[in-house]
């Protein structure tokens, strides 16, 4: 009978739990452990270009299945690049188990080749981190790891020295099975729910505001709208769960915000948050009374001020207030809400499609295209910036399709590599990478991790030239952009250099066309369009402050003769410019 290693051991105890996949770069210190992965038939190892994309795809698989998943560094600098694609997976709720391979164990606190220390880096990042130094630790050691990530929806971290790997397991009696469908719910107390109700049934105006809490309460949500007459919005993370099938949806707030859901949250005289950790104070509103309903009770309170805290599911909360609270009959509040919601976002829809023909070519009408041609259950994931902005606000939800981004730890870089762990555990679904120029080259040595596992990835590339959300940041800040040019290579023609189908779209007749065959055709496509540099994106309310930034930065720009830029930004965004 063959030995059963440290690093079989660990690799049976993540399949116990439900992981199918690892993602990561190999090296001398885990090479223990890519053996017992290479003779276990139920688990893959997921070969990236960086380890960093290996997280991103652990995260990105994590939150569509809701199983955890992993990913896994050699020593030192392979499990450094780990930490960014892990702080985006902990603030994204994702339940990810990190192997962070160590130096020998005899030479760790010897200043060895590529030694450092593990448990003190990713610390912010995780829930849990520790290391095995000895055999024994590892059925309670990865166990708890494993606890730690499902249990509270996040990263646990398991530094594993490779000579260790490579030992005899033992100490099996303590390893465990796992019953991961088992999901506790969290109801308030009946007294909290009476001051709830009594605080719903006093207000005239109710207005909810939804984050990604609602994921299981679609309908209990919409039922309790309809009886108290409120619109619903929502942050970005709650738009899958709730924007689909919802008569009283006003769209969002937020830097992305379209829509009216901003008036319904400052013009009611109650606002119910319901399962959103909402991070933007600046759009909260201060004259509502403001409840918040959340599981996490660390978070109420902590981004608006707060006159009642209900410590409960979202959904559970919902189902229980219901029958408490009496139906409304004024809907007036509603009705106009509605009215704003269905001019604003008309607008937004019909300048997608009238700008169709214009040149450079507009990213709206990019975005409202791919939510025409693309299916009902495609996942789309986005970079950090712009791409966010225009997929937030052109593309719909359907009950089916899912939205991923850097959401939360807005990092650059994040829609190629989610894009192949939304894919890698989806292999029948269609995947749409949303990149900006900038992020794509930030992670382009991952393009060829699709053509390595032929994964039917659309990677979409709004070439700008430009980092465009920073040229907007500076912008209302009174600086004209510096240093936010892109001098950019035809990404198209590397494609298909590489073996992958590669489309560049430059006129805007063939956006249509182009965009419907990549995401037709068989396997990975990478379409490149050119898109206008001077389409800014602005939120739906802009500050005194903002308008008087954005003026001094344009007048900066003339003063230093550069006018035909102001006059071409001025051109593409006539519809948006801020004004006094």
């Amino acid at each position: 009978m063959a030995r059963r290693t440290v690093a079989d051991q660990f690799v049976e105890i993540l399949l116990a739990a439900g992981v199918r996949r690892m993602y990561g770069v190999v090296g001398d210190s885990l090479n223990p452990v890519v053996d017992a992965v290479r003779r276990h038939d139920d688990i893959q190892w997921v070969h990236v270009r960086h380890e960093e994309a290996g997280a991103f795809a652990a995260g990105a698989e994590a939150q569509l299945t809701g199983r955890p998943a992993a990913c896994a560094g050699s020593c030192g600098p392979g499990n450094v690049h780990l930490i960014n694609g892990l702080y985006d997976a902990h603030r994204s709720m994702a339940p990810v188990i990190a192997l962070a391979a160590q130096v020998p164990s005899t030479e760790i606190g010897t200043s060895y080749f590529q030694e450092t220390t593990p448990c003190l880096y990713f610390r912010e990042c995780s829930y849990y981190c520790a290391t095995v130094s000895r055999p024994e630790q590892m059925p309670r050691v990865a166990q708890t790891a494993i606890q730690e990530a499902i249990g509270r929806d996040g990263v646990a971290v398991v530094v594993l020295p490779g000579d260790v790997a490579d030992q005899q397991a033992t100490a099996t009696y303590l390893e465990h099975p796992y019953r991961l469908e088992q999901q506790p719910t969290a109801r308030p107390s009946d007294a909290v729910l009476e001051e709830l109700a009594e605080m719903v049934d006093r207000a005239r105006r109710i207005t909810l505001f939804c984050g990604r809490g609602v994921a299981e309460a679609h309908d209990d949500v919409v039922a309790l709208a309809a009886r108290l007459k409120a619109p619903i919005g929502f942050a970005l993370r709650g738009k899958d769960w709730i924007a689909y099938d919802n008569p009283y949806e006003v769209g969002m707030s937020g830097l992305l915000g379209y829509g009216a859901c901003y008036d319904a949250m400052h013009e009611c005289d109650l606002l119910i948050l319901l399962g959103t950790d909402f991070p933007y104070v600046q759009f909260m509103p201060s004259e509502p009374k403001v409840v918040q309903v959340d599981v996490r009770r660390e978070r109420l309170g902590r981004r608006s001020k707060l006159d009642l805290g209900v410590w409960g599911d979202a959904g559970e909360t919902v189902r229980a207030l219901l029958p408490r609270v009496a139906e409304k009959s004024d809907s007036s509040f509603l009705d106009r809400m509605l009215r704003r919601h269905g001019e604003l976002v008309g607008r937004l829809r019909t300048y997608a499609e009238e700008v169709s023909d214009h040149r450079p070519i507009h990213p709206e009408h990019v975005a409202s295209t791919l939510d025409r041609f693309a299916t009902d259950d495609a996942v789309f994931t986005v970079d950090t910036g712009m791409s966010t902005v225009w997929a937030a606000r052109l593309i719909n939800a359907t009950g089916r399709r899912r939205l991923l981004g850097s959401f939360v730890h807005g990092s650059m870089a994040n829609a190629l590599p989610q894009a192949i762990g939304a894919q890698v555990a989806y292999p029948d679904r269609q995947v749409v990478a949303l990149c900006g120029d900038g992020g794509f080259a930030m992670t382009m040595g991952d393009f060829l991790t699709l053509l390595q596992y032929d994964l039917p990835v659309k990677v979409v590339i709004f070439n700008n030239g430009s980092l465009g959300m920073v040229a907007l940041e500076m912008l209302v800040a009174g600086y004209p952009p510096y240093q936010t040019g892109l001098k950019n290579p035809d990404f198209a023609a590397m494609a298909r250099a590489a073996g992958v189908q590669g489309i560049r779209i430059e006129d805007p007749a063939d956006v249509r066309p182009g965009l419907r065959e990549a995401l037709t055709t068989e396997g990975p496509v990478l379409v490149d369009v050119l898109t206008d540099p001077n389409a800014l994106s602005m939120p739906p309310k802009i500050k005194g402050e903002q308008v008087r930034g954005f003026a001094l930065a344009m007048t900066r720009l003339v003063l230093a003769g550069e006018a035909d830029e102001v006059v071409n930004m001025a051109r593409s965004n006539l519809r948006n410019l801020p004004r006094p």
